[in-house]
């Protein structure tokens, strides 16, 4: 795996990528196309994520596709909407690489169907690029030979600029935290943890939720009493939505910074007037 890091590192464009990912799968020489997949939420609240990496994706195509090609072929993207869910996340990738014979695929933004993929791309020994979920294990999972790589950011170095702008810009003392429990959760979590102890800093609590949660209040109100001074928010659209609402109803001001789910979706529709208050 480290000779496929070796051609992607020093690939200066998209083209050369695609092209690094082809010659590490030689079946794709019999395709008359060459084709790649994406897996990711296209329908629900985090669809606009979807829809953004699909539109990256396809950009980049047509402009491969514009200038020739890849080793001479032409590059299609077939895609598979996961719906957030990690047993569909899983089945799409399978009917993409053994049905669909995709050379490489794509992930999308939830970071539990991601690692519920992950296992699959390594037993398969198929390329798998995550453009956006975080979770620190989707790359770090600790396989002897690793197919599993990402452009997007990662929840240990994401966590150490949580914690420096809550510091900087809100003069943070005693943070608290309000997670999804889930595994991108438990990932920020022990992110967050450690940030904070490089600076020598205590944290005020730690609370969970779930994603059908309509109602935080219970564990807002166990931040509030704890002292929290600004809170830490990693979750997706519609659950860090209700975080907001909540904290509207306890009619609580407290800082919000937030790891960057809400940026996938109908944050702002959702959250209401406070939307902007979260800082992602």
């Amino acid at each position: 795996m480290r000779d496929l890091i070796s051609l992607l590192s020093p690939a200066r464009t998209v083209t050369g990528v695609f092209a690094a990912l082809l010659l590490f799968t030689a079946p794709a020489a019999a395709q008359a196309t060459i084709k790649f997949g994406l897996v990711a939420a296209l329908s629900g609240q985090s669809a606009k994520s979807g829809e953004a990496i699909t539109r990256g994706l396809s950009l980049a195509i047509d402009e491969i596709n514009a200038n020739g090609g890849v080793l001479g072929k032409k590059v299609e993207l077939i895609s598979r909407d996961d719906e957030s869910n990690p047993a569909k996340g899983v089945l799409a990738a399978r009917e993409l690489v053994q049905r669909q014979h995709v050379v490489a695929f794509f992930g999308g933004v939830d970071t539990p169907v991601s690692l519920a993929i992950v296992p699959f791309a390594n037993q398969a020994k198929v390329p798998f690029i995550g453009v956006w979920a975080a979770g620190t294990a989707i790359t770090k999972n600790g396989a002897a030979e690793n197919y599993v790589f990402r452009v997007s950011a990662v929840d240990d170095l994401v966590d150490v600029s949580l914690v420096d702008y809550a510091v900087k810009t809100y003069g943070a003392k005693k943070p608290g935290m309000i997670l999804i429990d889930n595994a991108w959760g438990e990932s920020n979590e022990a992110g967050l943890k450690s940030a904070l102890a490089a600076k020598k800093m205590q944290y005020a609590a730690i609370e969970k939720f779930e994603a059908e949660d309509v109602d935080v209040v219970p564990q807002l109100t166990r931040l509030k009493n704890a002292g929290a001074d600004v809170l830490f928010l990693v979750a997706t659209v519609a659950p860090s939505s209700q975080v907001v609402k909540s904290l509207d109803r306890m009619a609580w001001s407290v800082p919000i910074v937030s790891h960057w789910g809400p940026a996938g979706g109908r944050f702002s529709e959702l959250a209401g007037p406070s939307a902007p208050k979260v800082h992602s």
